[in-house]
């Protein structure tokens, strides 16, 4: 055994809850300031995907039927919560991406006005369906929320897929969704690399693909929508 299989890979969150999942390939999450693998991703293919997709799917029929008044509620409580724990996913943020405390920390605080602008909405435009949500590591938390929240105030379910260099804070949201009244599967996170989106595409419940990041990266995960036909909007 080498040092690096005693080191704990983070789930995959669908259902409402933590999944594990094993997989050929693991990408090492290193603490960007001391090079310490910190946490391993599994890099996921189609039939993760395809798990994740069936549990925000199933979850869509209810969660549409609410209330956008009913949804901003429950956003709201999700903006409550990430205050609550604002210094940790700030920490989370800056272990993995590198950034200065102060960097780390304005991002969180975005991401909350984010979340609280999204629960004072009366009007949603987010999509509708199942959509999948695809984002590099440099806003590990504000790029996922940003794409995520209009579509969940619309009646949409997600599958966010975080960069594999930076899983952290988006699985720590979707923990915080489930203790906070979210019904299971519609947050849900899917990890891995261009074999994952790839994955995504290949599900007809898939109606839409939000993609936030650099856009060499973009270019790449565009031509993987068009190649199977989904709508793509960065």
């Amino acid at each position: 055994m080498t040092e690096n299989d005693e080191i704990l890979a983070i789930p995959l969150w669908i259902n409402g809850h933590a999944y594990l999942t094993m997989t050929p390939t693991f990408f090492d999450v290193r603490d960007r300031c001391t090079g310490q693998i910190k946490r391993r991703t599994p890099l996921c293919g189609t039939d993760q995907a395809l798990t994740a997709v069936a549990s925000a799917q199933a979850a869509l029929p209810a969660w549409a039927a609410l209330t956008i008044a009913a949804r901003a509620m429950l956003l709201a409580a999700l903006a409550a919560a990430l205050a609550a724990y604002a210094e940790h996913f700030a920490n989370l943020i800056a272990e993995e991406t590198g950034k200065n405390a102060a960097s780390a920390s304005a991002e969180v605080e975005q991401a909350l006005r984010v979340l609280k602008a999204a629960a004072t909405g009366s009007v949603a435009t987010g999509g509708s369906g199942v959509v999948a949500v695809v984002c590099d590591d440099q806003a590990p938390l504000l790029g996922p929320l940003r794409l995520a929240v209009q579509a969940l105030l619309a009646g949409a379910t997600v599958v966010i897929k975080p960069s594999p260099k930076a899983p952290s804070a988006a699985f720590a949201l979707a923990e915080l969704t489930a203790r906070n009244g979210f019904p299971g599967g519609v947050v849900n996170i899917l990890h891995g690399d261009l074999a994952a989106i790839e994955g995504l595409c290949t599900a007809s419940a898939v109606g839409l693909l939000l993609f936030a990041g650099d856009p060499a990266l973009g270019s790449k995960v565009a031509a993987i929508a068009s190649r199977h036909g989904k709508p793509f909007v960065d």
